[in-house]
């Protein structure tokens, strides 16, 4: 077992998270927003769907080092699993569903002579005699056993469910009596099972979204690169909201100096060039990796440490724009009659800080985690495609953009690692935008009101 540093931090905030659900779980304030949420069908499908990009992101958090092999790189679980794919290298690009290159060479014929056509993949179609006949019905074929192992696979969730209900109540329960919720849970579920099982049963046949420069599966590319957009996502938020939280509170209660002092302090940083301080930061980390080769041996590693300074970076310059949204909200909830009736009384600052001033501005907390994980990801294959971002070796959606760039400039254009790349951020950054609305309809003291 290997456990990198973001890894860890990872499993340390899953730890904080499940320990605050337990916390806040018989909490009346927050289980009727949580009420409002189960309620919303897109809320519960888009918190589905984020579930199922954090569980790829989760097994491919877990690391540890082939026993049967002596070098030093570390593999996850999601490598493992996917091991088939890694395997599957063709020597350059090739299209989806393509059985050949996507551009022509000098082939040898079996009787020694050359001809000037599309070499044969080595893994995608080798199954095919004929693939000028065969492949459109071979994708057809595959299509329909896929689709009816992966509904059989999607069901798997619903007859559980049943299960446990019967086991409860003593009986069946129709489908249309379950909860709008669990049912909204259950489709989302389904269809995302049935689409996964499709797609990885047919790239075992098939580089379902074609290869890239270096015969790389794409959709291997597009689910590694999960994980680095979670991390960047969720290390960063943690980064950067205990700043703005204390900061923007205690600015916009206390005023005066102290909010003199804090509000120079974020027109400062505002002032410097993020991509500068950025780029600077991850030059450091390159210089110190380089004179300290000997703790940095394999290659995740180091991309690892880059990726976690990138996250610091970015978490220490984007606090910012929370802090003056929550200095704002204080400046206005202090002026309030139930906050002017606890200083009369002498209740503790602290105590109207935490008990009166941080739920009411929880709203616009989670509203803006949710949003600033949207722009983290968006944020992460800008820099990257200005080549300042992770590690080169990392996977991400970024740095597929940013070879992709030159790819569309060719004759003809290689598309698919664009699209790849844009069809999960797309997925993952809707999901969270969707969620973020649902949370803020649910959180506002003022709806909540009326």
């Amino acid at each position: 077992m290997v456990i990198l540093w973001t890894d860890a931090l990872i499993f340390v905030l899953m730890t904080v998270i499940c320990v605050l659900a337990i916390y806040l779980r018989n909490k009346e304030h927050i289980k009727r927003p949580l009420q409002k949420i189960a309620g919303s069908k897109v809320g519960i499908a888009s918190l589905v769907v984020l579930l199922f990009f954090v569980l790829i992101g989760l097994m491919d958090s877990l690391h540890f080092k082939p026993t049967q092999e002596k070098s030093n790189e570390v593999m996850s679980c999601l490598d493992f699993w996917a091991k088939p794919l890694i395997e599957h290298v063709e020597k350059t690009y090739s299209a989806p569903f393509a059985t050949t290159l996507y551009s022509k060479e000098t082939v040898v014929l079996e009787d020694g002579t050359t001809q000037w056509s599309y070499p044969r993949l080595v893994y995608g179609g080798r199954h095919l005699e004929n693939p000028g006949s065969d492949l459109i019905p071979d994708i057809l074929k595959k299509l329909f056993y896929g689709l009816v192992q992966g509904v059989a696979c999607g069901s798997l969730p619903i007859l559980i469910y049943l299960a446990i209900s019967y086991k409860r109540q003593k009986k069946w329960i129709k489908f249309d009596i379950i909860p709008a919720s669990m049912r909204t849970a259950l489709f989302v579920t389904f269809i995302i099972v049935s689409l996964g099982y499709i797609l990885i049963y047919l790239s075992s046949y098939y580089h379902v979204f074609g290869t890239d420069k270096v015969g790389e599966d794409v959709f291997y590319q597009a689910i590694k690169s999960i994980r680095t957009g979670l991390v960047l996502g969720t290390l960063t938020t943690l980064i950067m909201l205990p700043l703005a939280i204390v900061f923007g509170i205690l600015a916009g209660y206390f005023q005066g100096w102290l909010d003199d002092i804090i509000q120079y302090l974020y027109t400062t940083l505002n002032s410097i060039p993020g991509v500068l301080l950025i780029a600077a930061s991850i030059l450091m980390v390159q210089v110190y990796i380089s004179n300290h080769e000997q703790s940095f041996t394999s290659i995740i590693v180091r991309a690892d440490m880059r990726l976690l300074f990138l996250c610091l970076i970015l978490g220490l310059t984007n606090w910012t724009g929370l802090c003056r949204l929550l200095r704002a909200e204080t400046l206005k909830l202090r002026e309030m009659e139930y906050v002017q009736a606890s200083q009369a009384l002498g209740v503790k600052k602290s105590i109207i800080l935490i008990r009166h001033i941080l739920p009411n501005v929880m709203h616009i907390i989670l509203i803006s985690v949710v949003l600033d994980f949207s722009s983290l990801v968006l944020a992460e294959a800008v820099l990257s495609y200005i080549n300042i971002g992770v590690d080169p070796t990392t996977y991400s959606w970024g740095n597929m953009i940013n070879g992709a760039r030159l790819e569309l400039a060719r004759e003809p254009i290689v598309w698919w690692s664009l699209s790849a790349a844009f069809v999960f951020m797309f997925a993952l950054v809707l999901a969270a935008n969707l969620f973020a609305d649902t949370v803020q309809d649910a959180f506002d003291p003022r709806r909540n009101a009326e």
